[in-house]
């Protein structure tokens, strides 16, 4: 095999459409626009949503609910996986990144009480719910809210 010999399998190029080139082309004299109104014009656009005059979609479907601007976010961790993964000791943010139970160390940690734990951990941690907070500390640990 050769440069000169490679070829791009057949089907994988297409020839582009030559428009306004006789009407032998099938896109001869309006060049596939149609007869008068503004899509036959040059630079018409429509705009995104845009039907034609019906309905647009986002204007039929219902609207209801409403969105909190004040929501905070936070990434969830149980303390049956804290307690599976981290070793007993010091638990915090960069802890729990480094075995992969959060994602990201700017969104805040929120520790809940689903799972067993045994050992004494010492979590630092944005917010506790309360039946986490009473595991760790059942197990000689402690619960210490950051500042988030």
């Amino acid at each position: 095999m050769e440069l000169h010999t490679l070829k791009p399998p057949k089907g994988a190029r297409k020839t582009r459409k030559r428009v306004g080139r006789g009407p032998g082309s099938g896109l001869g004299k309006t060049s596939g626009r149609g007869h008068k109104g503004a899509g036959q014009r040059s630079g018409h656009k429509t705009k995104r949503g845009h039907e034609g005059g019906q309905m647009p979609l986002q204007r039929r479907v219902p609207k209801f609910g409403f969105t909190n601007i004040f929501k905070k976010e936070f990434q969830i961790v149980n303390i049956g996986d804290l307690a599976k993964k981290c070793e007993p000791g010091e638990v915090n943010a960069e802890s729990l990144k480094a075995v992969g139970l959060i994602k990201k160390l700017d969104i805040p940690v929120k520790i809940l009480g689903n799972g067993e734990v045994d050992k004494a951990y010492t979590v630092h941690a944005a917010v506790f719910s309360k039946t986490a907070r009473a595991k760790l500390e059942a197990a000689g640990g402690k619960a210490e809210v950051v500042k988030c």
